[in-house]
């Protein structure tokens, strides 16, 4: 029970001076990449940096309860803000990469699908365990009453639990979730695919067609980095459970997009430098 009655860390408040610091490296790495690779490397460097910003806004979306959730003592999903964040991504990444060929809107959206899509049966099965497995009823320890249904949970929650189950509030921010984050890994895996297609057929002295597979495992393995780096950060922003768009810990986002931003851009420096240098 401690684990449920813990308040959130000092560290939930906004710092402006290191989110201005954030700001500023940002902007060293983008001159970086300007100065080194112009172009279409800095096009790619730039389409990361969104690819970032959408998986760690979207993470914040995502209903996580941890070990107390398991117990029914906290709403939100069994697992990991991490865990539950790259699964939900790179479910979405792996139907962007299967529609990379009709082009970058249609695979972005079909990468935001795949991930929602993965939230959305995820969440639905949460709560058959909740309800007809531990019976359960869905209830929110966060609000009164369900910003969308409009539906009251004091009655529903029991007594000494931050409440359980998902409320719908927190299975629609699941799907918006897993919508964002797909659609940022897909864009990430998209932008160095492309980049790739260009530079290692020079590079190796090979045409496109031979250089395929190398450019897709490429993109595909620095697209699942990324995701992770982007999921981890959230991950200690969040510091423990949130149940979506309602809870207070919402209000962070801004300190995590940018922290999304700044490591997105770092790593995405590192994906472009191995080809164009």
């Amino acid at each position: 029970m401690s684990a449920v009655a813990a308040k959130p860390a000092a560290g939930g408040a906004m710092n402006p001076t290191a989110m201005g610091v954030g700001i500023v490296m940002l902007l060293i790495l983008l001159g970086i990449c300007w100065y080194v690779a112009p172009g279409l490397g800095l096009m790619a460097l730039i389409g990361i940096i969104i690819g970032g910003v959408l998986i760690g806004f979207g993470t914040h979306f995502v209903p996580v309860g941890g070990a107390p959730a398991a117990m029914g003592q906290a709403p939100g999903i069994a697992t990991g803000v991490a865990m539950l964040a790259a699964g939900a991504g790179l479910a979405g990444l792996f139907g962007g990469a299967w529609a990379a060929e009709q082009g970058t809107v249609i695979a972005v959206v079909t990468g935001g699908v795949g991930g929602g899509l993965m939230m959305a049966i995820t969440c639905m099965m949460v709560n058959f365990v909740y309800v007809f497995g531990m019976g359960i009823p869905a209830a929110s320890g966060k609000v009164k009453a369900d910003p969308i249904t409009g539906d009251t949970q004091a009655e529903y929650k029991s007594q000494g639990t931050e409440g359980h189950g998902l409320p719908f509030v927190s299975f629609v921010g699941g799907v918006v979730g897993g919508i964002l984050g797909g659609a940022g890994g897909t864009l990430i895996y998209l932008m160095l695919l492309d980049l790739y297609k260009v530079t290692l057929p020079t590079m190796m002295s090979a045409t496109e067609a031979q250089i395929m597979p190398i450019a897709v495992s490429a993109a595909g393995m620095f697209a699942v980095g990324m995701f992770l780096v982007n999921a981890v950060l959230t991950a200690y922003n969040i510091t423990g459970t949130i149940e979506g768009p309602h809870d207070p810990k919402f209000k962070r986002w801004p300190r995590s997009v940018v922290a999304s931003a700044v490591a997105s851009a770092l790593c995405g420096i590192v994906a472009i430098l191995i080809v164009v240098i």
